[in-house]
């Protein structure tokens, strides 16, 4: 199949995007979930070629292991656990097993003492030694920091509770930036561990409790965990009332739309963050129940295929013209290179294709007078995935709105058009230019364009649709490892560089001497020592 795939890139590499088009195309090439519309018209995948893709997912059984991550089994083989941050949104949806236990009861208990805690804050009713809550510091790293963060600040339009804040770096720098805005006395401090032993969400807890006991009694009173570790949050001095766990089959990158979601339903309230668990609840039924080629997450992770595994792209440019949605390249950053940044398959052996991609992005229309010089005009293609809405909240501005959206539209259409060497000379000689210097001057202006993008376009940037913008890019990713045959569940690859920094602590502080250490990393050690480290 995969051989089959590079002969028909081979045979349509050439061939300009913009002469697929046809009276029928951008509907053909384009599906619907509600009112958000995805579009991958503007890319080189014809007829044949979306049958060939299609056909990768018949031969990786992904219909079976999509079946087998919804009804609870363990696909996270290397760590024998299911795979289900989908129940935390499955509001009604009914029973979801995992060993024989239905696991919803709980999961539904734990979101109702979430929203009776999130009521009391943004109520008044829980206050801090100082009064009522005015602000709330979310500790945590990776996806206990990355979702909450990226979807406070996308919905900030419905954020009516207390200010939120995100502390992620061990950077002494992070914290402190933070505290200083805020007053301890009515601070409310989120620590988001599992184990509750990650050495940065940690270090920066014991600061914040360090910093709250400077102006308050009872520090740790101010305190919540998401955590599972009850003996852990117990010695911290947090309460088990105020303690909020979830289960060994929600994945830290997964895992925003359960406890550490806390910080987005204190912010926007209970009812709202319902309403993004029912967008992610959408998703899940429309990637459960469509046809492949009508199956938005399928046919977005096929792209993804074809770009990055046929066409050997190496990397994918994230683009919201959104720009509460700042934070969705860094999510989807890590949702995507660390579930799919592997190299080697469920079975161990050496992958025989390249793995995920490069992932990054800024909002646009910033990232235009910045970085798209290279994407329109370098030598590598990167393609680009827009994102844009038809409606910002703030109405008296819709004019903007609109030349928002013009940007948006007319950068695809340039990556796709691009303009060609006779058109550039034309310009330049109404410009005057002649001889010489015209042909320099027109090559200098030359758009090789044939350059791919998609789009995805919603209404309005709700919670609802923050909601399926979220699942839809997880299923995503799901498809594309299940076609890749790894694991995107497991993360072994931040282990390493953890091990040898527990290492490297004390040989820092001067405990240990740098015996062993290559002479690289001893020399930097000394040079950071010689200068106050």
């Amino acid at each position: 199949m995969w051989d089959d795939l590079r002969a028909h890139h081979a045979r349509t590499a050439h061939r300009r995007i913009e002469t697929l088009f046809d009276g029928k195309r951008a509907e053909d090439f384009s599906v619907r979930v509600g009112d958000t519309l995805f579009d991958y018209s503007k890319t080189n995948i014809d007829a044949a070629g979306r049958d060939l893709l299609i056909g990768l997912l018949d031969k990786a059984r992904v219909a079976d292991r999509r079946a087998a991550m919804f009804l609870g089994k363990a696909i996270n083989e290397t760590e024998n656990r299911a795979v289900l941050h989908t129940a935390l949104r499955n509001l009604d949806g009914g029973p979801v097993k995992v060993g024989g236990q239905d696991v919803m009861p709980e999961v539904l208990a734990t979101l109702r003492r979430m929203e009776g805690f999130a009521d009391k804050i943004r109520s008044g009713v829980f206050k801090g030694q100082g009064g009522a809550i005015t602000d709330v510091i979310n500790i945590g790293i990776g996806g206990s920091d990355l979702g909450p963060a990226m979807a406070v600040r996308a919905l900030s339009p419905y954020h009516d509770g207390p200010r939120c804040h995100f502390v992620s770096n061990v950077d002494p720098g992070d914290i402190a930036d933070v505290l200083r805005r805020c007053d301890p006395a009515t601070t409310l401090v989120i620590v988001a561990s599992k184990t509750f032993t990650t050495i940065e969400t940690m270090t920066n807890a014991h600061t914040a409790r360090a910093w709250m006991s400077e102006a308050v009694r009872e520090p740790a009173a101010q305190f919540v965990a998401l955590s599972t570790s009850k003996s852990k949050t117990e010695a911290f001095g947090i309460p088990a009332e105020r303690v909020f766990g979830f289960a060994d089959w929600v994945g830290g990158r997964y895992s925003v739309w359960g406890p550490i979601g806390l910080s987005l339903m204190i912010a926007i309230g209970p009812e709202a963050f319902r309403a993004f668990l029912r967008g992610g609840q959408e998703m899940d039924r429309h990637f459960r129940d469509a046809d492949w080629h009508e199956n938005m997450p399928a046919l977005l992770a096929l792209v993804g295929i074809w770009h990055a595994q046929v066409c050997g792209y190496a990397s994918r440019a994230v683009l919201p013209y959104d720009n509460r949605l700042g934070r969705l390249p860094a999510y989807l950053q890590q949702l995507e290179m660390e579930s799919n940044g592997k190299r080697v398959s469920m079975d161990g052996a050496d992958l025989n294709v390249q793995s995920g991609p490069i992932v990054w992005g800024e909002p646009g229309t910033n990232g235009q007078h910045a970085f798209y010089q290279l994407i329109h005009q370098g030598t590598r293609v990167v393609p680009c995935e827009f994102l844009i809405a038809a409606r910002g909240h703030e109405e008296e501005l819709h004019h903007q709105q609109q030349l928002l959206i013009a940007n948006c539209l007319a950068q695809s259409e340039a990556l796709m058009k691009g303009r060609s060497l006779d058109e550039a000379r034309a310009r330049m000689e109404k410009a005057g230019f002649e001889g010489d210097e015209l042909e320099r001057q027109a090559r200098h202006r030359v758009f090789e364009g044939n350059r791919p993008s998609t789009t995805l376009a919603y209404l309005r940037l709700d919670p609802f649709t923050l909601g399926q913008i979220i699942a839809l890019y997880e299923h995503r990713v799901f498809v594309e490892g299940a076609i890749l045959g790894i694991n995107s569940f497991d993360q072994w690859g931040v282990e390493l560089g953890k091990e040898l920094a527990t290492a490297l602590q004390p040989i820092v502080e001067g405990t240990v001497p740098a015996t062993g250490k290559d002479g690289s990393t001893a020399g930097l050690v000394g040079f950071l020592k010689g200068h106050g480290a």
